[in-house]
């Protein structure tokens, strides 16, 4: 059974890295896509598991060699997702999440029509504020890029098949839940999953 494409897309601050990562860990089949980055790591994050951390020229070299399902520059650096990575993964029957930015999720749209695309938006401007500020991990100056351009980042909502409003975690969260349980009990994925059960039903000879 071919797995499902989860596109989950936000602000810088939302809280959607979070939310991933809580889902991961209360869901099974279901895996994020390992991101490959020119950023400088920040503290605690792990090549190969947070990101795939690269210089300027590979990432450049891999672009043109077709290697990214979707590729982008934010803030000075480079973003991209394994073509090769994803397609494996979805192969095996796996459910994959691609965290990332609202440009790079458009282009994937393009390629996987199929794909399910959710937009997280804080409850305010002043609450993503508070929440850039506070997880200290990035400058002031940094900090203000961001919000600067926050407003047109949110503005990609429309494109989205889902919005959730990362008010308060858990709500979110379950919120988030739901968008992947319902997926996988729509038609077409049962039919995959249960295609014995349901023959051996429709063909049936005994009396009801």
């Amino acid at each position: 059974m071919t797995g499902s494409l989860f596109i989950i897309t936000a602000a810088s601050g939302t809280g959607k890295t979070s939310l991933v990562k809580q889902l991961l860990a209360t869901t099974n089949d279901l895996t994020v896509s390992v991101s490959h980055t020119t950023r400088t790591p920040r503290p605690g994050e792990i090549d190969g598991h947070h990101y795939h951390f690269t210089d300027v020229d590979s990432f450049l070299a891999d672009i043109n060699e077709n290697k990214f399902l979707e590729h982008a520059e934010v803030f000075g650096n480079y973003y991209g997702t394994s073509e090769q990575s994803v397609r494996t993964q979805l192969e095996a029957g796996v459910d994959v999440i691609l965290e990332i930015d609202w440009q790079g999720a458009l282009q994937v749209k393009k390629i996987f029509t199929d794909a399910t695309m959710v937009f997280i938006l804080p409850p305010s401007l002043a609450t993503l504020r508070q929440r850039l500020s506070t997880r200290a991990q990035d400058s002031i100056e940094v900090i203000e890029q961001r919000l600067a351009g926050s407003v047109n980042e949110m503005s990609q909502y429309v494109n989205a098949d889902f919005v959730i409003i990362n008010d308060n975690f858990e709500v979110a969260l379950t919120e988030l839940k739901a968008i992947i349980v319902a997926d996988r009990q729509t038609l077409a994925r049962q039919q995959q999953r249960y295609h014995r059960t349901i023959s051996n039903l429709l063909n049936s000879n005994v009396d009801v």
